[in-house]
């Protein structure tokens, strides 16, 4: 999600249900670690023949065993990466496997080394729910090192509902959860109305198909792309949501993982609104890292001399804009839409100088000067105004997050609950309380989800890597998962950013990601790296 503008990448989730009835025809038990002896091998052989009969008498092993026909992928500058695409068909309802299907396209690129170099597969996700996701295997390629990429054909998916797998469209013309509700009652009855006027569309035009389109059922999805791609086992790269997607694999799917990185992950208990609650503390924290990165450079940005005055800057901006908007490129940002931005350019502390920036140039259009937005910001307008059939394609991968989030977890259909929260979390969290408190279109979404919550509790063999200051998966968030995976080794970095391996330039962390990938041996202890200082400190 980390290089997207679209409203996946802006919620930024990184964001486990007891196996059912399709689930359990897959499991097994057996540990996934470094090369097993003669018996265990045996032991895995024997589980893999009972795995696949028990597909059978499901009705999926035509699922599991579908040959694929790989071509150029439709992006050309995928086509140009020499990465290629394929069609995998799955059921919608694993648990009628004779109904109605999906399409779903994956992504590959080949291990670069000879056959006695390669190990396997490397499944992966960039986060959302809803990050699309073809063209993570060039992201994660362009970091591995030549012995880790000579290691593993990477695969990349758009998950189902998404992109280039079957996807949906709720007719969704704007995002309109994660806008902030404002200061006075009007704004706030605005926001929920639309929350709840998304869910009534996407019900409207889907009806109980929405129950299917779960992180299980992903994780499902998976594992057919593992048996399609005759695997016996796959390893895991997740990233923000996909560390979720990944702990759910884990957890029902055990005896399928090799080796597992969890990237900026998130605490599974708290996955759904919980999750999203907990950004508002930590964007406030990066607003004060910014204020203080600021104040030392007013003769350039003139925001404020002291960092009070930096904050007291923003926040007077924010709530003029309640009265007067700020006209922008065409749009007009407001108390609802211009905390998204301040939200999404706060995430990494090498953006400082461009969050700065952006804060001056509202300031002159404020003045009435004639501006110009940079190009990521008018990629984040036109996430936020633009999101229809004909214009991005963002409306439809709104609906994707919605439709995965909903089936996933459920949330308060109370307005007046949000409304509650929002003048709680006002004081302390001026800037962000009233946008990540805001109406979760899930308390609208009749379609309830069809599985109870799996609890992650295992010991796989897990690296995490998780930043002190992600404003997205916070690091107490990954703390949770860190518990929940009992195996995990946890390496923190000490900056402001979310998914540190495909986006932050750490020498230590992207050390410690492939050296695990390679050899399959994690740290003995948790550990720290140390700052890269002087690496991309600002963006310009």
């Amino acid at each position: 999600m980390k290089t997207s503008t679209g409203p996946l990448s802006a919620i930024g989730l990184t964001l486990a249900l007891a196996a059912g009835a399709a689930g359990c025809a897959a499991q097994d038990s057996s540990s996934a670690g470094a090369e097993k002896p003669a018996s265990a091998r045996e032991a895995t052989v024997t589980q893999e023949t009972t795995v696949m009969r028990e597909a059978a008498t499901k009705g999926l092993d035509r699922f599991y065993r579908q040959s694929l026909d790989w071509g150029p992928c439709k992006d050309p500058a995928l086509a140009e990466s020499g990465t290629r695409c394929a069609k995998v068909v799955v059921p919608l309802d694993y648990a009628a496997p004779k109904g109605p299907t999906l399409s779903l396209t994956i992504s590959r690129l080949k291990a670069t080394g000879a056959r006695s170099e390669r190990r396997g597969i490397i499944q992966t996700n960039p986060g959302g729910p809803g990050g699309h996701g073809l063209g993570m295997p060039v992201q994660l390629r362009a970091k591995m090192t030549p012995e880790v990429a000579a290691a593993y054909d990477v695969i990349g998916m758009d998950t189902r509902g998404l992109g280039e797998s079957s996807p949906l469209d709720c007719g969704l013309d704007s995002i309109s959860w994660f806008r902030g509700a404002g200061f006075d009652r009007a704004s706030f009855d605005r926001v929920a109305k639309k929350s709840a006027d998304d869910a009534r569309k996407c019900e409207a035009k889907y009806g109980d198909r929405l129950a299917h389109y779960s992180t299980r059922n992903i994780a499902r999805d998976v594992d057919v792309v593992r048996g399609a791609l005759g695997e016996r086992r796959t390893s895991w790269f997740g990233q923000s949501y996909g560390t979720y997607l990944g702990a759910v694999y884990a957890q029902m799917f055990p005896g399928r993982l090799d080796r597992i990185v969890l990237d900026s992950a998130m605490n599974p208990r708290d996955y759904g609104l919980k999750m999203f609650q907990a950004m508002g503390p930590a964007n406030e924290k990066a607003l004060d890292d910014v204020a203080r990165w600021a104040a030392p450079r007013d003769a350039t940005y003139r925001l404020g001399k002291t960092p009070a005055a930096v904050r007291a800057t923003v926040e007077g901006l924010v709530r003029r804009s309640a009265q007067r908007p700020i006209e922008i490129g065409g749009d007009r940002l407001d108390q609802e839409t211009l905390p998204f931005v301040l939200y999404f350019l706060g995430t990494d502390d090498v953006d400082n100088a461009e969050y700065a920036r952006t804060v001056r140039l509202f300031l002159d259009a404020e003045a009435g000067k004639a501006v110009e937005p940079s190009e990521r910001l008018a990629g984040l307008l036109g996430a936020m105004f633009r999101t229809g059939p004909d214009q991005t394609g963002t409306g439809r991968d709104y609906a994707n997050t919605l439709a995965i989030l909903c089936a996933d977890t459920t949330a308060p259909g109370d307005a007046e609950w949000y409304r509650k929260a929002i003048e709680k979390a006002r004081a302390k969290q001026p800037v962000f309380g009233p946008f990540h408190n805001s109406p979760m279109p899930c308390g609208w979404w009749k379609q309830k989800p069809s599985e109870p919550p799996t609890k992650i509790d295992n010991d796989r063999p897990v690296l995490q890597i998780q930043a002190t200051g992600d404003t997205r998966t916070t690091y107490e968030q990954g703390l949770g998962m860190h518990k929940a995976m009992r195996g995990s080794k946890l390496v923190t970095v000490p900056v402001r950013t979310h998914a540190v391996y495909t986006g932050y330039a750490n020498a230590c962390a992207d050390k410690a990601v492939n050296d695990y990938l390679l050899t399959g041996e994690l740290p003995r202890e948790d550990y720290t790296c140390a700052r890269d200082e002087g690496k991309g400190k600002e963006r310009h």
